[in-house]
């Protein structure tokens, strides 16, 4: 169960670990002052949760693993966070409608995870949960505020779901080490969240009058270590210092 574990928290954490460095990215680069610290925050929010994840992950794991290691040295197929987030920062459109998809998605789980029977797991979902809430608030504002905006706010939100649809499925696919954690009750089982997400996520679309794309085939990948050509500039930058200057701590 212990290697299921591991595969199962990386599939969570590495979500966020990923998605808080593309947002890290932005860092004085905001429209606005005010937008720009809000950006910062979510990334540091982001990591936070990381680092539960990951200190959890390595106490499993023992001998000399620890959150670092876990986070800069494994080699890109190891990773197992989806392709949405390594999506770049092509606009403010597109990073806003990046972490609106993704944060839609994950109030749901964390809402299931808080359930878990790893009383870790459930720990890390309440704690989380309040922060994750502010990232949903945030980024719908600015879905509602761009798609209802001006005409060129709306085509360039517009040109970004239509973008970033085809990654959306993949939210909801299963690992084997999901599939084994959901039938001990520690994992939660993402095919039935997938409904409800996709429900909430057109009705603020609708309000920001954004047509939801009509798309039949997704692209996947991600969740089990295959990715984009962004991630190996990701975890290039990432990486760099601590396989620079190794055993450096965070």
């Amino acid at each position: 169960m212990n290697n299921n574990l591991i595969q199962y928290i990386y599939g969570i954490a590495d979500n966020s670990l990923i998605l808080g460095q593309r947002l890290g990215e932005l860092c004085g680069h905001g429209p606005s002052l005010e937008t720009d610290i809000a950006l910062t925050n979510i990334s540091l929010d982001l990591f936070g949760q990381v680092r539960s994840y990951y200190q959890y992950a390595a106490k499993i794991q023992g001998n000399d693993t620890t959150e670092d290691t876990i986070a800069f040295l494994r080699k890109e197929r190891e990773y197992k966070n989806v392709l949405l987030v390594e999506q770049p920062n092509a606009d403010f459109a597109y990073s806003i409608t990046r972490q609106f998809l993704f944060d839609m998605f994950h109030i749901e789980l964390l809402n299931e995870l808080q359930n878990s029977k790893d009383e870790t797991l459930a720990a890390i979902a309440k704690k989380s949960i309040k922060e994750v809430s502010y990232h949903v608030r945030f980024s719908s504002d600015w879905m509602r505020r761009l798609g209802d905006g001006t005409e060129e706010s709306n085509q360039r939100v517009q040109t970004a779901v239509n973008d970033l649809w085809v990654f959306t499925d993949e939210l909801f696919h299963q690992t084997d080490a999901d599939k084994a954690m959901v039938s001990e009750g520690i994992g939660v089982d993402v095919t039935q969240l997938k409904q409800s997400y996709y429900h909430k996520v057109s009705a603020i679309l609708e309000e920001a009058t954004i047509e939801v794309p009509k798309i039949e085939y997704f692209q996947k990948g991600g969740k089990q270590g295959i990715h984009s050509e962004y991630m190996g500039y990701i975890l290039n930058e990432m990486q760099y210092m601590q396989r620079t200057y190794p055993n450096m701590n965070w």
